[in-house]
């Protein structure tokens, strides 16, 4: 069943990567099973448990990577030869714009996440230290 959700998921959106990850989408593809994967746990119980200021840095760590690596993801759609291809990816701006709307929310959540990590004042707080 899996098998044929993915084979209905690259023909419906045009998406190669899914089948045949080029070695540079693989390397994504281990960073987020032994980095982002087991970052997971940790900020849900930070984040479900409210208070904890630690999950300051591992956060701007994670939010920082996925996002640079999901623009050479989306570089990779807007601007890749798919004609070339031996799957069938995407052809006109409109099936890359599809494609590419379905990356995009993997996108904006470690931006957002980045943002809150920076300016929410919870987590940008700065001890003042007392004047002698």
């Amino acid at each position: 069943k899996l098998t044929e959700l993915l084979q209905w998921y690259t023909a419906t959106f045009r998406d190669p990567l899914m089948l045949q990850p080029p070695e540079w989408f693989k390397a994504f593809i281990y960073c987020e099973a032994f980095f982002q994967m087991p970052f997971f746990p940790v900020a849900a119980y930070a984040f479900f448990k409210g208070g904890c200021r630690w999950i300051r840095t591992p956060a701007i760590i994670y939010s920082t990577h996925v996002a640079t690596t999901l623009f050479a993801i989306l570089a990779h759609i807007l601007f890749h030869d798919f004609s070339q291809s031996e799957l069938l990816g995407p052809q006109t701006q409109r099936e890359r714009l599809i494609l590419l709307s379905i990356y995009l929310p993997y996108l904006l959540i470690p931006l957002l996440i980045l943002y809150t990590m920076l300016y929410h004042p919870h987590y940008n707080h700065v001890e003042k230290r007392k004047r002698k």
